[in-house]
């Protein structure tokens, strides 16, 4: 495999990756990735958003009992708990558009299945195998990520990061429209349809040029630039594409943002295949980065599902022991799909002020801003009040935590290499499914029981310690270059 090419002859420039994405621009070529990568968001948005609609349904069709209804919901994370951490592997291994294939498969196929599941070992079996494939939902952003530029990177992905919302809104709305006259059936079958839409255009789809960069496939590489180059209209620089920019003279120092930062490829740089990605999440380098990611991941989960899940409580009238306040507003059937719907919009505000914040103040700041907000909409919750003001407040809780969740999103595919990306970033997003699973098991129990202040202090403290997490993160990735390997000290 050569480790250059280009048109000019061999006395002509050099240019990196970095530089010839930066000649092509954003153009028609990333709006075609933005799609894809977002509607396989969008996918994984509406399978996730489901589950606080199809579990009373089926618990009243079969009969179950509390425990296996929030079984429906937990086997889901626990199967997006392994695919986050497969998937991830499999794209740093054996390239992004096999993750992108397995992934859409897997997702669509059970998705489907599920809607005529016989019984409840057949619907928790086929949940489960659909969470694996959901598990890989953060490749999409890795994947899409890799064909953007540095300029304005975290405004595109705050872009990418609206057809999560989408997901969100339309199955709210699908829900509202189908689950009364139709049934959960037809809702978990009209939901498939994004999943099986993904899986449909995956053969449009093309090899990240950055994992063909970073794996040495500079011809690979080179095409795919040349292609996107004629697509919007652009001209690659002249001269040769080259694998490594040797610097010379340049100090080396073993602090982590040096390490971090570097992108060349030097003697202590490790790119090995297999499970040596996920070992290499904790080199000296990255430990202290991915535990921290990893707090940060779990808070944001954690409070996204729980404001989710709050909903759903406060809209059931499920809570008997609340004050008179509270039950004179006990609400119709229709209410929880309502409120689903109008809370699902606060997204929308979050996403805007997350782009506004992303590329201006940088990504710690803002992650510390939303989570700042996010707290002061959740602490009045700890007591009783009106309707039209407990759906205010969470209608605000979730536009900050979501703005958070989206600012995240952006930090945490651009902080680790290329090597080693969708495994961080996966792993990451699995420690996030762990909260998933947690929060109906803990927050919903103290809703339930009557201690609704200890359920939102619960909340408030998670957020507590991931702002304080992200106070000691290394270091800000706005306006940097994307890394391809991990340096690590001898």
């Amino acid at each position: 495999m050569n480790n250059e090419i280009g048109d000019n002859d061999e006395n002509g420039h050099e240019y990196t990756l970095d530089e010839a994405l930066a000649e092509v621009g954003f153009g028609k070529f990333q709006v075609l990735v933005l799609v894809y990568a977002g509607l396989g968001s969008m996918a994984e948005a509406m399978e996730v958003m489901i589950l606080s609609f199809i579990g009373p349904s089926v618990k009243s069709e079969w009969g179950l009992s509390s425990g296996q209804e929030s079984l429906i919901t937990t086997v889901v994370f626990a199967g997006m708990l392994i695919g986050a951490y497969s998937w991830g592997i499999i794209s740093d291994n054996y390239g992004r558009r096999i993750g992108l294939l397995s992934v859409a498969a897997v997702t669509s196929i059970f998705a489907l299945l599920s809607a005529f599941a016989p019984n409840y070992i057949s619907l928790v079996v086929c949940r489960t195998v659909a969470g694996i494939g959901l598990g890989g939902g953060p490749l999409y952003s890795a994947w899409f990520l890799e064909f953007v530029p540095v300029q304005n990177r975290g405004i595109w992905m705050v872009v990418f990061s609206t057809f999560w919302t989408i997901g969100a809104i339309l199955e709210a709305a699908l829900a509202w429209t189908v689950m009364p006259r139709l049934g959960w059936r037809w809702l978990l079958a009209l939901s498939s349809v994004p999943c099986f839409a993904a899986l449909i255009f995956y053969f449009l789809t093309i090899e990240s040029p950055r994992y063909l960069y970073m794996n040495g496939m500079i011809n690979e590489a080179y095409n795919v630039l040349k292609k996107m180059a004629e697509i919007n209209g652009r001209e690659l620089p002249s001269g040769l594409l080259v694998s490594d920019k040797v610097i010379e003279n340049e100090e080396m120092t073993s602090s982590e943002e040096t390490q971090l930062l570097s992108t060349g490829r030097n003697k202590n740089a490790i790119s090995k295949p297999g499970f040596s990605s996920l070992l290499m999440l904790f080199s000296p380098s990255l430990v202290k980065t991915t535990l921290l990611l990893w707090m940060i991941y779990f808070g944001n989960s954690f409070s996204y599902y729980g404001v989710v899940l709050l909903t759903s409580e406060f809209s059931s009238g499920e809570i008997k022991c609340s004050s008179a306040i509270l039950n004179s507003h006990i609400l119709k059937d229709s209410s929880l799909y309502i409120d689903a719907f109008v809370t699902s919009l606060a997204e929308l505000p979050g996403l805007i002020l997350s782009a506004f914040l992303v590329d201006k103040v940088g990504r710690k700041i803002s992650m510390l801003i939303t989570y700042l907000c996010g707290f002061m909409f959740l602490l009045p919750l700890m007591f009783h009040h009106y309707k039209i003001w407990t759906t205010a407040l969470l209608f605000g809780a979730r536009m900050f935590i979501i703005g958070n969740f989206t600012v995240a999103g952006v930090y945490c595919p651009e902080i680790y290499p290329t090597s080693v990306r969708t495994t961080g970033v996966g792993v990451a997003s699995a420690v996030g499914r762990i909260a998933g699973m947690i929060c109906p098991l803990v927050a919903v129990d103290l809703m339930s029981g009557c201690h609704q202040m200890a359920a939102i202090i619960l909340f408030e403290a998670v957020i507590i310690l991931s702002g304080i997490s992200v106070l000691f993160l290394p270091f800000e990735t706005k306006g940097r270059e994307l890394t391809d390997t991990v340096a690590v000290n001898k």
